[in-house]
């Protein structure tokens, strides 16, 4: 299969998913897992159901080519959220340590399905270094920003250099906030959202100032997301090419900041599905080509 998303932005080819039959398995299994896995209220399998089938109609409606994760019984439930484990390059895939104990069996488990479908592995971080997909932002080809924090550490971003290695010219590393804590899931994708190569939306308190200059200098426009909205994941942004893009449904100013900016915006319901396990449309997604 074609394979390659050295991009935010491209018009999407191949995506995968995992539906919530095979990550959150039943009613049951949620109710004794949702406090370890750090959730912030227990889902109601029946409306992830429903929520999902509006995500995934949305999906299917804008990608040509949909792969889906099958169940594993060593990947536990937030391997909904498929972004983190992996990042596609144009020449193979690149596996990640989850900084999680509890999503330690999901990068194997997605390399075998992954290779299964023909993307060779290019690397696996390992040793002391840690890495997470949703530190990882590509500016452009040739071009990746990666943030530095709780994690993703230096040994990490080296270990991805060295992989990459003549694909790509530069690596911005942009320093993480504290944050809400060591046990908060905060990536560089929590703070910006490429929509488009001049448009982003972004969470500039937590982003360092050098960072927010580099993106005006790129000549992106930048949609602030407001605090209410940056707390219900409207800074998590999906974008499907072509200035398509999906969002969480709750966050009515940042889709109408990027309506005026001439992007189409989808949405979906999703307060169990993505709220209570702080996962947005990107991070239930791992876009496998990007044209």
């Amino acid at each position: 299969m074609k394979y390659g998303c050295q991009s935010m932005v491209g018009a999407m080819d191949a995506i995968l998913i995992k539906t919530p039959e095979n990550a959150f398995r039943n009613q049951d299994y949620l109710k004794k897992n949702y406090i370890k896995f750090g959730y912030i209220d227990c889902l109601d399998f029946n409306k992830v159901m429903e929520e999902y089938k509006a995500f995934e109609h949305i999906i299917k409606a804008n990608v040509p080519n949909v792969y889906y994760l099958p169940f594993d019984d060593k990947a536990g439930m937030d391997s909904i959220y498929a972004h983190d484990t992996v990042k596609i390059t144009n020449k193979g895939a690149i596996y990640f340590p989850m900084g999680k104990q509890l999503r330690k069996g999901e990068p194997p488990a997605t390399r075998t399905y992954l290779e299964s479908i023909g993307i060779p592995t290019l690397g696996i971080i390992g040793g002391t270094g840690k890495m997470e997909g949703g530190d990882i932002v590509w500016m452009d080809e040739r071009t990746v920003a990666i943030g530095r924090g709780y994690r993703t550490n230096d040994e990490g971003i080296r270990q991805f250099k060295e992989f990459v290695g003549n694909q790509i010219d530069d690596i911005i590393v942009v320093p993480m906030p504290h944050g809400d804590g060591e046990e908060a899931c905060l990536h560089l994708m929590s703070i910006i959202s490429m929509v488009d190569k001049d448009l982003a939306v972004v969470y500039s308190k937590y982003m360092p100032v050098f960072f927010r200059e580099y993106l005006l200098s790129r000549g992106i426009q930048l949609i602030e997301v407001p605090d209410d909205e940056y707390d219900y994941l409207g800074s998590n942004v999906l974008a499907l090419g072509n200035r398509k893009c999906v969002v969480l449904e709750g966050n009515p100013k940042t889709k109408a900041a990027l309506i005026a900016a001439g992007a189409e915006v989808f949405q979906y319901p999703g307060r169990d599905l993505s709220y209570f396990g702080t996962g947005g449309p990107t991070c239930l997604t791992c876009p496998l080509q990007r044209d």
